[in-house]
This record gives structure tokens, sequence and C-alpha cells, in this order.
């Protein structure tokens, strides 16, 4: 395992260099500028369109409503890369990696709209096997450019070593569990395993049911409790605010037990793990989207605006501030999950650690959900609309949740460098995608803004923008089905 373990941080330091950070910011810039920032400024535009209508079913063809298709990417981006993820990412990059974050975040606001108005663009509908709007970056690769070798290799590597990744989530709970109620790690992953298994059972209807209800009631009550210990350090916010500024251009020195950090460390642990944390360029978002209900694909990409704001402008940075706040990063040896908790703990003693530890919890069980959707559309893609992607899921469902509860005794940096290496794979993948499609991608931006809305706000009712690859490809559907 310790062979491993430097195999993998070698591939991990060398994927997550300087060229990868330079592509992923630089990227998200480009698309920006190209956008006019609108992901970014039309912030009261974004607002009703995202959180404003929660309870709306939506206009359009598609499974679930945007919402709905928004909490489930939700479950994947809320989660413990909020938690766990920020807290080694202060480790290992110092306080300044939360600028980075927020950076990533900013410019990621454009990218992860790409892949959402590309995962409209290029789905199909399954209409025999699951009755459900599906997409993700095989779909893309065959419909969009016609790769449709690639597009199978890609996704049995998708669901044969995507499930890998959830077991930096039970290793999060079960490090944080034992911190806050000293349970033993095998009872936890058993409660996590059987629940989670229980839930993707139902598909993605009854998963976006229990992510629409879960997500928004756990993601307010950490809310709460950071901006508690913000309020209780008011007076130390402009020092802590200079400190993280400052180590985020300046090397951070060592302090206690942490071991001091590089301006590049800061770079390359914000960047990573604020891609793992909102998933702006890893094509998730184009997976979780597919399905929604809307009337154009650019409404839909808006959600991608109120992720990222909720992700890591205020989930990452209350993490971040409360580990700053209570020192536990240079006093405390732990490090992920459990060094939150020592940091909630710290602040509110005992009863703080563990209602941490419980909201680890959630956030894991939910990101383990959304990840096995994410999964589970790279199956579907390899067995197509019939009778044997309709057998294969159960299956599949048993196979996905075997790393969860296998895994966790891995050390958090192990696990989190084979993440890290996965993620890159993925949005090295997805970057190509949108440089490749990005004729299309702006054409249906400037349609929107430029005809669709304009006529929305005359009081006129223009036809839907919607798609569906089967029905453009209508004999290849049909081989498919057989």
């Amino acid at each position: 395992m310790e062979s491993i373990s430097k195999a993998l941080f070698a591939i991990d330091d060398f994927v997550w260099g300087t060229p990868m950070t330079v592509i992923v910011l630089m990227t998200g810039m480009i698309l920006s500028i190209r956008f006019g920032f609108r992901y970014q400024r039309k912030i009261r535009f974004n607002f009703r369109n995202t959180f404003g209508s929660m309870f709306g079913k939506g206009e359009g063809e598609g499974t679930v409503s945007g919402f709905r298709a928004a909490c489930t990417a939700l479950a994947n981006t809320v989660g413990t890369g909020n938690i766990s993820g920020v807290a080694t990412a202060i480790v290992s990059g110092g306080p300044g990696a939360l600028v980075w974050m927020w950076v990533s975040a900013f410019f990621g606001m454009s990218t992860k709209a790409c892949e959402i108005i590309i995962g409209q663009r290029y789905r199909e509908h399954y209409r025999k096997s699951m009755d459900e709007y599906v997409c993700d970056r095989s779909f893309v690769l065959k419909n969009a450019l016609g790769w449709k070798r690639g597009a199978v290799v890609l996704a049995v590597f998708c669901f044969l070593f995507g499930p890998w990744t959830c077991s930096v989530q039970t290793e999060a709970v079960t490090g944080s569990m034992r911190q806050a109620f000293g349970l033993t790690p095998v009872y936890a992953v058993a409660a996590i395993g059987l629940t989670c298994l229980l839930t993707i059972w139902g598909g993605l209807r009854r998963i976006s049911g229990v992510m629409s209800k879960a997500v928004p009631i756990m993601a307010a009550l950490y809310i709460l409790m950071g901006l508690g210990v913000i309020l209780m350090n008011l007076r130390e916010v402009p020092d802590v605010i200079m400190l993280i500024l400052k180590s985020a251009v300046t090397p951070a020195a060592p302090l206690g037990g942490f071991a001091g950090a590089s301006v590049r460390d800061a770079v390359r642990f914000g960047v990573a793990r604020g891609i793992y944390s909102n998933d702006a360029g890893t094509g998730y978002g184009m997976i979780a989207h597919a399905p929604a209900r809307t009337d154009h694909p650019v409404r839909q990409s808006v959600w991608g605006w109120g992720e990222i704001f909720l992700d890591t402008i205020v989930i990452c940075s209350i993490t971040a501030f409360t580990i700053i706040f209570t020192g536990a990063y240079h006093k405390s040896s732990v490090t992920s999950g459990a060094l939150t908790t020592v940091a909630f703990t710290e602040a509110y003693g005992p009863a703080g650690g563990k209602m941490t530890a419980v909201a680890i919890a959630v956030f894991a069980w939910t990101t383990i959900i959304g990840m096995y959707y994410t999964c589970e559309k790279s199956v579907n893609y390899v067995f197509g609309d019939s009778e044997a992607n309709r057998r294969m899921m159960p299956v599949y469902m048993i196979y996905y949740m075997i790393p969860s509860v296998v895994l966790y005794r891995v050390k958090a940096d192990t696990l989190w460098a084979f993440t890290d290496i996965l993620s890159a794979m993925y949005v090295a993948i997805t970057i190509f995608i949108i440089i490749a499609r990005h004729r299309e991608i702006f054409r249906l931006f400037d349609d929107f803004w430029k005809r669709y809305l304009p006529a929305k706000e005359r009081g006129e009712n223009p036809p839907y923008v919607v798609f569906d690859c089967a029905e453009e490809n209508p004999e290849e559907a049909a081989e498919q089905a057989e």
C-alpha cells in the first residue's frame, strides 16, 4: 500500500502541476469573457431563475424539474468536498488555498454553464428501458463528434473506476464519527452502505426527490453553524482575511503542527479541491442537468452559477474560516473530515463536534448517491435503451457500493490523490469537448439572450428549444433497443 500511495502521489503531482492549473483557469477566463461575464454579474436574473423558481415544475421536455436536477448535481457538489476537501486543502496549501478556490469558482461558473448546455443539447430519451433523458461525456463523444468506439472505452472506464472515488466520502465519515462519538468505523460504513443502496434502488425520481429535501436542509444547518463561529470571532475577521489573502501570494510560514506551504501548493490544492467540490469542468454538470425540464438549455445553465455560489463561495468559505479561526489546522495532527470536526469542537465544545460529524455523514451520504447517478449514465450508454440496460442496473448498484464500504481504512491523502487523478482525467476530456463544440455552445447562448429571452419578455410564446438525439438518429436508437 505504501508503494501504491507513493505512485499515486507522484501521478497526482504531475497531473495537477502548473499546466493543468493554467488550463483550467484559462478556460474559465476565456469563456467568461466570451459570455460577457453574464453568469457572474447577472445576479438578479440568476437568482430568479434558480433559487427563485425552486418549486416550479419547469417548461419544455424532460424527466424532472430544473430544481430537482440541480439538487442531484448539488448532491455531488455540496458534500464532504466542502468539509474534508477544504480541510486537506488548508493543511496542504495553507490558508491561501481558499483564495484559489474562490478564483476557480468565479471562472468555473462559465465552465459549468457550458457543461449544462452540452448535456441538454446532446441528450437522448431512453423511452423503453427507463423513460429518462440521459447524457454524459460518452453520449457527447458519439452524438457530437461521432466517436463511437472512444465513447464506449470512456464509458467502461467511468463505470468501473468512478465508484472508487466515493471512498473519500466514507473515510471522512468514519474519521469524524470516531473523533466525535468514538464510533467503530464498521458501523458507520454499514449504515451508509445500506441506506445509500436503498435510495439508489429507486432510480432518478427517488434520488432527485430525496436530494431536493436533504441537500437544502443540511446545507442550511451547516451554514448556520459556520456563521455562528464567524459571529463569535467577529473582531478577528479582518486579520483572518489578511492572512488568507497574504498566504495566497506568499509562502505560508510553518506554525505549530502546520509544516508551511508554498504559493504553488496554495494554487494547486486550492484549484484541485475547488474543482472537486463544485465539479466545474469535470463533466458532471452535463450528466445531472440532462434530464431537466426546461424551455431552453441556457436557462438551465444558470444553475451552474447557483451550485457554485452555494458550494464554494458560501459553504467552503465557512469551513475554511472555521478551521482558521480556531487554529485547528496547526493545533491538530488530523486532517480531512476529522480536522473540521476538531475545529467545530473548539468553537462549540463537544456538541459542536457531534453536530459536525452528523453533517459530514449526511453530506457524504448525499454525495455517494449523487455520484451513483453520474456513474450509472456510463452503464446506460454501453447497454443502450434496451432490456439489457434495465437488467444491468441492480447488478451495477451493488458493484457501485463496494469501494465505499471496503476502502474506508485507507489514509485520506492516498484516497484524495486517487480522486484527484480521476478528476484531472475528467477535466481534460470535458475541456476538450467544450473546445470542440464551442460554436454550438455560443450559438445557443446567443440565441437565448438575443432572440428567445427578448421574445418572452415581449409577451410572445416562442417554441421551446429542446433536444433529443435519439429522435435525430432513430435508426441508431432502434439498433440499441434491439
